[in-house]
């Protein structure tokens, strides 16, 4: 029952406003579920063990079916390794620079790698890390996810910012030849500026950042 206060305005009892909420995650979960695709089939016609591939018919959310090919993945984490030690306002970043075939170049990149079952993003990060580039975080907080290529690539990035870095013995995979270097955030903006940074949740993560840390300087 709605309660007057001292002034005579209504306020709601907390059993009302439990309900309010509860009726507006309802309404939040049901209009979310109206704007995703109803599935008729789904086949798998290619199997790897990075990722595979659906062939699904569907009718979208606007009423009009259709079919897709859509790669499926577990999702990535990629880490934004962070030295604030000697400057807050130009840290050193961890990089990474690896032959690509896809591209077929050596692209520099942040640390980052597929999420294994059963594992948390957090978790995920913290192993990619150490194994990557041997160093561990104190700090680990969620920095924004993104869809690299939504149009047929299902692989959610989850970038996280990692600080409070200590050294350690690298474990890259036996496929994997890594160069790391620590590089100035003002030296990775100008290699952004330059072209020389062409790895897409590179340049998503590092410019966020970039633009949090001139928030905060002002």
């Amino acid at each position: 029952m709605p309660t007057k206060t001292k002034a005579g305005t209504r306020t709601k009892t907390k059993g009302s406003a439990a309900g309010s909420r509860a009726a507006g995650t309802k309404r939040t979960q049901k209009r979310a579920k109206a704007e995703q695709a109803t599935i008729l089939s789904s086949q798998v016609v290619f199997e790897c063990p990075l990722f595979r591939v659906n062939h699904d018919r569907l009718i979208e959310p606007g009423g009009r079916e259709n079919e897709r090919e859509v790669i499926r993945h577990n999702g990535s984490v990629v880490i934004l390794a962070i030295d604030s030690s000697k400057s807050k306002r130009d840290p050193w970043i961890v990089m990474e620079r690896q032959y690509r075939h896809a591209a077929n170049q050596y692209l520099w990149e942040l640390p980052a790698g597929k999420l294994d079952a059963g594992e948390t993003p957090v978790e995920g990060a913290q192993r990619e890390l150490a194994e990557e580039t041997g160093y561990r975080a104190k700090r680990w907080r969620p920095l924004v996810e993104y869809y690299a290529s939504p149009g047929f690539l299902g692989e959610s990035m989850k970038v996280f910012l990692a600080e409070g870095l200590e050294p350690g013995e690298a474990r890259p995979e036996e496929d994997e030849e890594i160069e790391l270097r620590l590089v100035k955030l003002s030296e990775l903006l100008k290699m952004i500026d330059k072209g020389a940074i062409l790895d897409g949740k590179t340049m998503t993560s590092v410019l966020l950042y970039a633009r949090m840390q001139s928030r905060r300087g002002r």
